[in-house]
C-alpha cells in the first residue's frame, strides 16, 4: 500500500538520512566488516561476500549482499572474487537450527547475531533498500507466497528489519512471515519504523529464533 502523499515527503526525508546513517556506520564498522570478511574468506577458501538477485522497489530487481555463512566440505575451484552472484529463483531452502550447510562454528555466530545481513548497508546507501520493511525474496517466492498480495508488498521499499525479524524470525512460517509484511504495509508510519528499529537491537544482541 503506497504511503499516503501527505506522508511522502516526510518518507523522502527519512530515506535520505537514512542513506546517510548507514554510510556513517559502515565507516565505523570497516575494521570490523574487513575482520569478518577476512575470516570468512580464510574459512570458506572462496569470496567472502555474495549478492542474491531479489525483487525490490516495485519489482526491480537488486543485489542483496550477505557474508558468506554456508559452504560445504568441498571447496569450489577457480579463481577468487570478492563477491558471488548467485540467481536462484527458488530462494532459500528453510533452514533448521542444525543446518549442515553449516559449516562454521563462527559462521553460525555470524547468522545468529546477523552479522552476515550488515552488508546490506550498502544496499541502503544505494536507496535500494530500507533499514525497515518488508524483506526482499525471489519472484518466486512472491508467486508461491504472496501471490495476490506481492504488488501491495513490492509498493514499499524493502528492508533489513521489520515485523517477522523482530517476532519470530528463523522459526516463523513462510505464511506468518507474509502476513506480518503485510501488516507491516498496511500499518506503515513514522511511528512503527521507530518501534521496528528499537525492537530489533535486542534480537540481534540475543540471537534469539535465528539459525
Amino acid at each position: 500500500m503506497p504511503c499516503p502523499a501527505r506522508e511522502s515527503a516526510w518518507w523522502r526525508v527519512l530515506y535520505a538520512v537514512e542513506r546517510g546513517a548507514a554510510l556513517s556506520i559502515l565507516v565505523l564498522l570497516a575494521p570490523f566488516l574487513l575482520a569478518t570478511g577476512v575470516g570468512i574468506a580464510m574459512l570458506s577458501r572462496t569470496s567472502p561476500l555474495i549478492a542474491h538477485r531479489r525483487l525490490g522497489f516495485r519489482g526491480r530487481a537488486i543485489w542483496v549482499l550477505k557474508f558468506r555463512t554456508m559452504w560445504g566440505r568441498k571447496r569450489p575451484k577457480g579463481s577468487f572474487a570478492l563477491v558471488e552472484y548467485l540467481v536462484d529463483e527458488r530462494g532459500p531452502r528453510k533452514k533448521g537450527e542444525r543446518d549442515r550447510r553449516i559449516s562454521s562454528g563462527f559462521a553460525r555466530f555470524c547468522r545468529r547475531h546477523s552479522i552476515d545481513e550488515l552488508p546490506q548497508l550498502m544496499n541502503v546507501v544505494r536507496g535500494e533498500m530500507s533499514l525497515v520493511g518488508p524483506r526482499p525474496v525471489t519472484a518466486e517466492e512472491w508467486r508461491l507466497h504472496y501471490r495476490n498480495h506481492a504488488a501491495e508488498v513490492l509498493d514499499v521499499k524493502p528492508g533489513l528489519s521489520g515485523l517477522w525479524q523482530t517476532k519470530g524470525r528463523s522459526r516463523l512460517t513462510y505464511e506468518q512471515r507474509r502476513n506480518l509484511d503485510l501488516a507491516l504495509v498496511r500499518n506503515r508510519s513514522m511511528k512503527l519504523y521507530f518501534r521496528i528499529l528499537l525492537w530489533t537491537l535486542p534480537e540481534i544482541w540475543n540471537g534469539r529464533n535465528a539459525w
